[in-house]
């Protein structure tokens, strides 16, 4: 998928995913106030903070599309990262607010009578974001997007919030303190939701390493090379989104002509390249039978 489809499939995600969760956030609040539940009214604000995101979503793809420039060399890929982490921000701020809000309601034993209709509604909110999630965790492998996959975890948190409501209100009139209880679920939920965003793009910004697997298909591909080849060391990656940087040191005989060692250079750089989708950059250094350590 080039730029523009994963730009495009971004923006109708992120549309799309604003469309459903304010019309969702405006019936799961009403329900939740005219009956007074907290958990109603705690899963409501999940909602309204996917549509927050979903905004988020969409402003990282508009920056990450855009091409290199003076300042950023390598493109704008990372924003995507960011937007990530943003996305966990909010999340991590709805999680503990009602989970402080549900907790006090069961120390001052509050009880809440749920109606018909909000059952309705919550239940068909949890039926929408299901199928939300799944359509956004499509277009995040489709488009390799971490930040469509992590929108797609904050719908599926909502959508088993919203399960859990619809459970819990069909127990309330045997249990007083069910409606703080599932509170307490959906502010676990949103926590959870936050870590499994928080990890990926946390990591992806503090810059990963190769795989064993990755660094083998490396090795492999060099060998295939040229029966030359000696060693490979230094290795590093650089990753900016669609962008990737690989830096290697090749080592070579070190009575091997300049052409020759260009030659060779030249090839594991165009191998690796079609095969990692990355610019590549080999450092040619002799090879002597003792080897300086390496830098």
């Amino acid at each position: 998928m080039n730029l523009k489809e994963k730009k495009s499939l971004g923006y109708l995600e992120g549309w799309l995913s604003i469309g459903i969760n304010t019309a969702l956030f405006g019936l799961k609040f009403w329900a939740g106030k005219r009956i007074g539940s907290v958990s109603m009214v705690a899963d409501a604000w999940h909602t309204l903070a996917d549509t927050v995101t979903s905004i988020v979503v969409i402003f990282g793809f508009w920056i990450s599309a855009r091409p290199a420039d003076e300042k950023h060399g390598f493109g704008h890929g990372r924003a995507e990262s960011i937007t990530a982490v943003i996305i966990g921000t909010l999340l991590a701020v709805v999680g503990a607010n009602f989970l402080k809000e549900s907790i006090v309601r069961l120390v001052k034993h509050r009880a809440v009578t749920f109606a018909a209709f909000a059952i309705i509604i919550f239940l068909l909110s949890a039926l929408i974001k299901e199928a939300l999630a799944q359509f956004s965790f499509w277009a995040g492998r489709k488009a390799d997007s971490q930040a469509l996959v992590a929108d797609g975890r904050h719908h599926r948190s909502d959508a088993i919030a919203s399960a859990l409501i619809v459970v819990g209100a069909l127990l309330g009139k045997s249990f007083w303190w069910i409606d703080g209880v599932m509170g307490i679920g959906v502010s676990v939920l949103i926590l959870y939701a936050t870590f499994t965003v928080f990890r990926p793009a946390s990591s992806s910004l503090l810059g990963e390493s190769f795989s064993k697997h990755q660094e083998k298909q490396i090795l492999d591909t060099v060998r295939s090379i040229d029966p030359a080849f000696k060693s490979i060391h230094h290795l590093h990656v650089h990753n900016y989104g669609d962008h990737i940087e690989i830096t290697a040191h090749l080592r070579l005989h070190p009575e091997m002509n300049v052409e020759a060692a260009h030659d060779i250079a030249t090839k594991a750089e165009a191998a690796l390249k079609k095969q990692l989708k990355a610019e590549v950059t080999i450092h040619i250094e002799p090879l002597f039978e003792k080897s300086p350590p390496e830098e």
